[in-house]
């Protein structure tokens, strides 16, 4: 475990942003964190661009991928909470994060890298047909689905300095190598490149004339449509995408916060990074205008910033003397001019060429570098005089959690009496039916919001299994050790998160217990009411079609991101399945099906193996047609296992026959919050799948009941 790991909370350190900077003070943070500081990270996506290699992209250099920092790998090395949202307020007073869907974050020490936006809301039709080439995710993926289509290009760039010239190459280079007929136009309302060196401003007009790229200086635009830019002067530029890269600007929310700003929204921040109103706020990045030297906007100074920010954020943490951030006054700049060519300027002097770009190309590749090959943390030694085995244990690989975490079957058959039943009791209730259970999961992040979610969405699966309707659950939640200061807004987000799930059920909570332990626990004991027949693991009959509500997977996903092993992305996409409700799709298999269960603990194999033990029947499964969570099988080809998995297997080790691969692995990998698992009529498979698939579940008809009791996956 890392050192410190079972020391109390203490502070709240917030980073909001994924900006260059943070990724930096994350990669130190995890190398040496300070014990007692729970670290969270808020940012839109799992991932960050670095905007560096952007033209290199657009021109077709580099794959999309090559340009993301990954914060789900990145929080994981650092062990940090990682928020998937974007933040739309900060109050500097109470000291609090805004992001919509989730309570207030509350933090003690706070830091914003967000970049700026080129988005050019003010100019007509811009919205609508326009993309801005910050921040780069947006403008990426448009640009990728452009390059697919086919016929004529028509390219506009707003905005005539160095970016938009960059940008321009780059759109130029890659149409005109693939192909197609394209006009390129660079738009600027002043003169291109100005302020640029005369030497630079010579060469990179040299190469906008080589790529044919036209030029149209001292023209304001003033609308955007869906096949042109109008200019002030009438005249209408032939454009199926325009692309704004002019005065990239600071986000408007920032600027409402009550910091002090320049007048045109940056965060004003002093020499050590801290905003000059609120000592509580520290800045990096574009975002900011430091005050005591200020510079252009330049990535340069955000890479320099951060060992200065790392150490300062420390410092306020920990009682030591903050450092001053003393930026350079000039920096090395490197211009991509299309190919794989760039120019090289600093304090006048100018090169351009194909080693230019090597040159670039090596700097942007060893930064990447840096996110890409984290470093190898040490593994936990037993301590001294430990008993025989601790070794072995601690050497293995850490524990899942969710489901994986979860007591196998072999274990737990002793207790049930090696007979499968159903994870919920049908209790009469003065002439009502009743269905109760209880579920609880071991953190499987380090955000208890999401671990709250998919808790109750994971607890009210044996509720819609058997076809009831949730009516009130009864929470348990086991906090890490921490100050009593904080422990009332982590379990205010808890309850927070948990409320609105069970709410939009039609549930209610409607009490709980509360204490603290060695890791974050969450649980809900929940109760539904039966306005029919229970729907149990008895009544699959030979002829019924097996149809699975969504993908399998969860297990290896986490079990991959705990490992650093699954993309940001993967892991995304998991968390987002894992915390979407399926009271609709219970509502949609309930009455049709002849039995059914909720895929969880005991993997596919095993759930669908407890229907055909209550039902006295076998099944067969196509392994082609099980929906599977983006990255799933990939992570399973590498190898990796959710820690139930090979207990999983064990338990049905003669009763399963499975081929030896890494899909049919998947079949035993214990599943969190996953998937209905209905045996139903034949004739209403199709019907049920549609219904499924129009409602957004990743359904599918995965097989058929059988004759006998053979359980087999083809």
């Amino acid at each position: 475990m890392r050192d410190g790991a079972n020391v109390p909370l203490v502070r709240e350190l917030v980073l909001v942003g994924g900006g260059h900077t943070h990724a930096l003070v994350l990669r130190r943070w995890g190398m040496k964190p300070v014990p007692g500081v729970r670290l969270t990270l808020i940012n839109p996506g799992p991932t960050a661009p670095y905007t560096g290699m952007l033209p290199g992209h657009v021109a077709g250099h580099y794959p999309r991928e090559a340009l993301d920092i990954d914060l789900v790998r990145l929080a994981r090395f650092a062990g940090a909470r990682l928020i998937l949202g974007a933040a739309n307020l900060i109050d500097p007073v109470a000291q609090r994060v805004q992001v919509p869907g989730r309570a207030p974050i509350a933090y003690d020490l706070l830091s914003i890298d967000i970049g700026i936006t080129s988005d050019m809301a003010e100019l007509p039709g811009f919205a609508e047909h326009g993309i801005a080439a910050k921040p780069l995710g947006p403008f990426a993926d448009r640009w990728a689905s452009y390059c697919a289509g086919d016929g004529p290009a028509r390219v506009a760039v707003i905005g005539g300095g160095v970016a938009g010239v960059e940008l321009a190459l780059a759109a130029a280079h890659r149409l005109q190598g693939s192909g197609r007929a394209a006009a390129v136009t660079v738009v600027d309302r002043g003169a291109l490149l100005d302020g640029a060196p005369e030497r630079a401003r010579v060469r990179l007009r040299a190469a906008l004339s080589a790529h044919g790229i036209e030029v149209i200086e001292g023209q304001a635009p003033v609308e955007v449509t869906r096949d042109a830019l109008r200019l002030a002067d009438g005249r209408e530029i032939a454009a199926d995408l325009t692309i704004g890269a002019a005065g990239a600007v600071p986000h408007r929310w920032l600027a409402d916060c009550g910091m002090e700003m320049t007048g045109d929204g940056f965060m004003v921040v002093d020499e050590t990074l801290r905003s000059v109103s609120h000592p509580a706020v520290y800045g990096a990045g574009d975002c900011v205008h430091l005050s005591h030297a200020p510079r252009p906007k330049a990535g340069v100074f955000a890479v320099r910033a951060a060992p200065v920010l790392a150490w300062n954020l420390r410092a306020d943490l920990t009682g030591a003397q903050r450092r001053r951030f003393r930026p350079q006054r000039d920096f090395l700049k490197l211009v991509s001019l299309g190919g794989r060519a760039a120019l090289a300027e600093k304090a006048g002097l100018v090169l351009a060429g194909p080693a230019m770009w090597r040159w670039k190309d090596g700097i942007d590749q060893r930064f990447m570098e840096r996110f890409r090959d984290l470093p190898r943390m040490p593994a936990p030694v037993a301590p001294r005089d430990a008993a025989r085995g601790v070794a072995e244990e601690l050497a293995g690989p850490p524990p899942c959690g969710g489901c994986g975490a979860k007591l196998g079957a072999g274990a737990l058959s002793g207790i049930l009496g090696g007979a499968p039943g159903d994870d919920a009791a049908v209790l009469e209730v003065g002439g009502a039916r009743q269905v109760i259970s209880t579920d609880h999961l071991r953190g499987f992040a380090e955000d208890p919001v999401l671990v709250a979610r998919a808790t109750a969405v994971h607890a009210m699966g044996d509720i819609w299994a058997m076809g009831a309707r949730p009516q009130a659950a009864v929470a348990n939640v086991i906090l890490p050790r921490m100050a009593a200061r904080m422990q009332g807004a982590w379990l205010d987000e808890v309850m927070e998160a948990a409320r609105e799930v069970f709410a939009a059920e039609g549930a209610e909570i409607v009490g709980g217990h509360s204490s603290m332990g060695a890791e974050l626990t969450i649980g809900f004991t929940v109760t539904g009411l039966l306005g029919g027949r229970a729907v149990t693991l008895e009544g699959a009959h030979p002829g019924d079609a097996l149809v699975l509500s969504r993908g399998i997977g969860t297990g290896v996903v986490l079990a991959g991101e705990m490992r650093m092993q699954a993309a940001g992305a993967e892991v995304a996409a998991c968390w987002g399945q894992m915390v979407t409700p399926q009271g609709t799709a219970a509502a949609i298999l309930g009455p049709a099906a002849h039995a059914m269960t909720d895929v969880t603990g005991f993997g596919l194999a095993g759930h669908l193996g407890n229907i055909c033990a209550a039902s006295g029947v076998g099944a067969e499964v196509a392994l082609d047609t099980l929906p599977v969570l983006p990255g799933a099988l990939r992570l399973s080809e590498a190898g990796v296992r959710s820690t139930l998995h090979d207990q999983n297997r064990a338990a049905l080790e003669g009763r399963v026959a499975v081929p030896a691969t890494a899909l049919a692995a998947l079949v035993f990998d214990p599943q969190t919050a996953g998937g209905l698992l209905a045996a139903v009529p034949e004739r209403e498979a199709d019907r049920l799948v549609t219904g499924l698939t129009q409602a957004g579940f990743d359904a599918a008809r995965i097989g058929h009941v059988t004759q006998g009791s053979a359980i087999r996956f083809t």
